[in-house]
């Protein structure tokens, strides 16, 4: 899959996540695919656009980073 396929795709989830923190739970139903061209969650964990964070409350969740952040504000996203 190229790039400026994933893109647009890798912004939607950072996006998702940015308007509230989501349980991993959820991320991973919603996100997570076993196609090896498709590669939106990882591609965003390993750019560091989204964290993983434990809470003692809510479990397992899924944080947008600065760099999520910023990249969400340089393509007209900016939450």
């Amino acid at each position: 899959m190229s790039s400026s396929t994933i893109e647009p795709l890798i912004l939607d989830l950072v996006e998702w996540v940015a308007r509230e923190p989501r349980a991993y739970s959820d991320v991973m139903e919603a996100w997570r695919t076993s196609c090896p061209r498709l590669t939106v969650w990882e591609d965003a964990v390993d750019r560091g656009l989204v964290r993983r964070e434990a809470s003692e409350r809510s479990g397992l969740m899924v944080l947008v980073t600065a760099e999520g952040r910023e990249l969400l504000r340089a393509h007209g996203r900016g939450m």
